[in-house]
């Protein structure tokens, strides 16, 4: 499965547990706690079949403050990459490029790095 693949290749991934799995016939319904480090956490959910894919990667601080949310929920249609937005802590949503396990860990890779120099 892709997505755990994509949390063992990323060094500032911890560990994780998978919450909840679910494989049905041309999809699958995955949640999963990540602890990354500077135990910050990273909550993933996602739902794939063949005709639509829902996810949510919820990266929140060690306190449980939201830092940023990655989603595709169909709300935010100004947006030019609707359905794909992100939120921040200060409650502002852009758009998000960053729409797959690989790219968010990447992005917040990128973030935690610039936070320690």
């Amino acid at each position: 499965m892709e997505i755990l693949n994509c949390l063992r290749k990323f060094v500032i991934v911890k560990e994780f547990e998978i919450l909840d799995l679910k494989i049905f016939q041309g999809g699958f319904y995955i949640k999963v706690k990540v602890i990354l480090k500077g135990n910050s956490k990273l909550y993933i959910r996602e739902y794939v079949d063949t005709e639509e894919r829902d996810y949510s990667y919820h990266w929140q601080d060690a306190e449980g403050n939201l830092i940023i949310r990655w989603d595709n929920a169909p709300h935010h249609k100004n947006l030019t990459t609707y359905p794909h937005h992100k939120h921040y802590k200060d409650g502002r949503i852009e758009e998000s490029f960053e729409t797959t396990c690989e790219r968010i860990l990447s992005e917040i890779s990128k973030l935690l790095n610039r936070q320690n120099s």
